[in-house]
């Protein structure tokens, strides 16, 4: 559908603890799956809530607190969650128990992940243990674990962990983020100029595709 013979680039700003970005996520690739849209996708870290403790949050005491949101929007808000993600092929399975968790560490492990040709692998995997398997993606031995289980080394991704040796690359691309005004997740970026916020919604994302897709080619500047 591209017009160019160049794979459209989409960055996507976001957290696992987010989610209407694996919603969204799932949305735009369904869209560019049916509109067979040559694509790479480049994952970059979001802090959703850095003051989450250690042991994480009880979600429903989390949402309460941040937002005002009462039981019964919070039950409303998880249904429809529930719903989004299952036309997308994504299992929510909220119970009172579910916990909201810091994801510093996460990232870090994704960005070394990256560096394997990984990451997205990965991010999926990590999408589906917090939602689907309730597992603690704050805990270490619980991330070098869901690392093993796509096939990643699961010492060295233990290492990598212990030794917070990518803090400082995380904390540097999430502030570059903030600077470019992203506030909020999922951003998604099209060939670094344009900006969508949020679960659009399958035919949403393929009417982005399309107009993308009509823009004009802009000629190459000269060397």
């Amino acid at each position: 559908m591209n017009n160019s013979d160049k794979p459209l680039r989409i960055d996507i700003v976001s957290d696992v603890v987010c989610p209407w970005c694996v919603i969204g996520y799932r949305q735009l690739a369904e869209a560019l799956k049916q509109t067979n849209t040559a694509h790479e996708i480049h994952w970059h870290p979001f802090d959703l809530n850095p003051d989450t403790p250690p042991e994480g949050q009880n979600l429903r005491e989390h949402i309460a607190k941040k937002y005002g949101s009462s039981k019964e929007e919070s039950d409303a808000s998880r249904a429809m969650m529930t719903k989004a993600g299952a036309e997308v092929g994504f299992e929510f399975n909220f119970t009172e128990e579910t916990r909201t968790y810091n994801t510093f560490d996460l990232h870090q492990l994704l960005h070394w992940a990256n560096q394997q040709g990984r990451m997205h692998d990965l991010k999926q995997a990590l999408f589906a243990a917090h939602f689907t398997n309730a597992r603690n993606i704050a805990d270490t031995e619980v991330l070098a674990d869901i690392a093993a289980e796509i096939g990643l080394d699961r010492s060295e991704a233990l290492a990598v962990l212990t030794d917070q040796r990518f803090a400082e690359e995380i904390r540097q691309s999430q502030q570059q983020w903030r600077q470019q005004g992203i506030q909020s997740v999922p951003s998604v970026i099209f060939n670094q100029k344009h900006l969508v916020s949020g679960a659009q919604g399958v035919e949403n994302f393929k009417n982005i595709l399309q107009q993308l897709a009509e823009l004009p080619e802009l000629p190459e500047l000269p060397d």
